[in-house]
């Protein structure tokens, strides 16, 4: 619906935002890893790594030379693979433009647990939509989905450079922005027969960035603050 390109919103409490850029960095390393055949059968990197709801219930079993990770771990060794470059082109740019300061809030440790903890509670949310799907659920979407609604939360009257429907920029408030894509994504999880897409793991994500957001930010950043840029 849009894409983020620019906020010009300058970090308060630090230089450098050292879990963005490393989670940023991560997920490349791994895409391009994947591409090398560096993680195995790259007809498989999604059924070794992604995380499956059968599964984690129980319901489905994975072969052997599959089963690299336990399920459990998938839920975070998932938020790690995408399954192409647009998908990860995508993902990182949303959060190439929103987690910095959502980082310069929260201090790095605690945006790191924040981002982990979306990205499994967007699994999980997926996986109670689905229980009895096998179909491998991959990206960072779930997790950055989190991280959109804390900038939200955070900075809701800063001003975003974006593109609409792709391709017209404009400049307009967070607040208008990041609605219109939320309510996008809640319209898509209820209406969109696109079983390619996990719609409701980005709903968990939000709800994740929500509920947390308000516990891990630090105490003088105020919640739907002020600020404008």
């Amino acid at each position: 619906m849009f894409i983020p390109i620019h906020d010009g919103v300058a970090l308060r409490y630090m230089r450098f935002a050292v879990t963005t850029k490393a989670v940023l960095g991560v997920n490349i390393a791994l895409y391009l890893a994947a591409l090398a055949g560096w993680l195995g059968d790259t007809g498989h990197v999604d059924l070794e790594f992604g995380f499956i709801p059968a599964v984690l219930f129980g319901s489905a079993t994975l072969a052997t030379d599959l089963s690299f990770v336990p399920s459990g771990a998938t839920l975070v060794t998932s938020l790690f693979l995408h399954a192409g470059f647009a998908h990860l082109a995508g993902n990182m740019l949303f959060l190439w433009v929103f987690g910095d300061n959502v980082e310069d809030a929260m201090g790095s440790l605690r945006f790191l647990a924040f981002y982990l903890l979306c990205g499994v509670a967007a699994s999980l949310t997926y996986a109670l939509m689905a229980p009895g799907s096998q179909a491998p659920l991959i990206g960072a979407s779930g997790a950055v989905s989190g991280v959109v609604v804390a900038y939200l939360m955070l900075y809701p009257r800063v001003n975003v450079l974006g593109l609409i429907f792709a391709w017209l920029p404009l400049r307009l408030r967070a607040s208008w922005l990041i609605g219109a894509w939320i309510l996008f994504q809640l319209g898509s999880a209820v209406f969109s027969a696109d079983a390619g897409v996990g719609w409701w793991a980005h709903v968990g994500g939000m709800l994740a960035g929500a509920i947390l957001t308000p516990l891990l930010k630090r105490s003088d950043v105020p919640l739907f603050g002020t600020r404008i840029a």
